[in-house]
């Protein structure tokens, strides 16, 4: 089953619970990759599981930011909406790896690459990246490539 079709799954469920809070979040998620969809000319169900998690992770890290702003704004009221959509599209999200489990395997790119220098960082970061999409940050992917080669 394709990670759209879980997510309209989700929402049918969210109605029949009458989980408004779950249903606002997933319909806004959906809303979302139709519009990809719409782009590339694509049904729903077409859309790739790698670029819903795309989708996915980016609007999970923008619901984490804007609940901080809101947080330091002192709107609780709005800050507690955002991290309860954050929670729900969280749910959809792969579980992050360690750090140990990011070194590890920016390790053996490097093995596989012969990367030696700082030179090859972009040859490492491209392979890095696409294994490790929506299972970790691309910045901590980078601090840890970095000095993996620069040791």
């Amino acid at each position: 089953m394709s990670m759209y079709s879980t997510i309209s799954d989700g929402i049918k469920d969210a109605m029949r619970n009458k989980d408004r809070e779950r249903l606002a979040a997933l319909r806004d998620v959906k809303s979302k990759l139709m519009l990809e969809a719409t782009k590339t000319g694509a049904d729903g169900d077409d859309i790739p599981d790698a670029t819903v998690l795309a989708i996915l992770t980016k609007l999970f890290k923008q619901r984490s930011e804007t609940a901080d702003l809101y947080a330091e704004q002192g709107r609780a009221d709005l800050e507690a909406e955002e991290r309860a959509q954050a929670a729900v599209i969280v749910e959809f999200l792969p579980q992050p790896l360690t750090e140990e489990e990011i070194k590890a395997e920016v390790a053996a790119i490097i093995a596989e690459t012969g990367a030696a220098s700082m030179a090859d960082m972009g040859k490492v970061m491209g392979i890095a990246s696409s294994r490790m999409a929506g299972k970790a940050d691309g910045k901590v992917i980078a601090g840890i490539v970095r000095a993996a080669l620069n040791s």
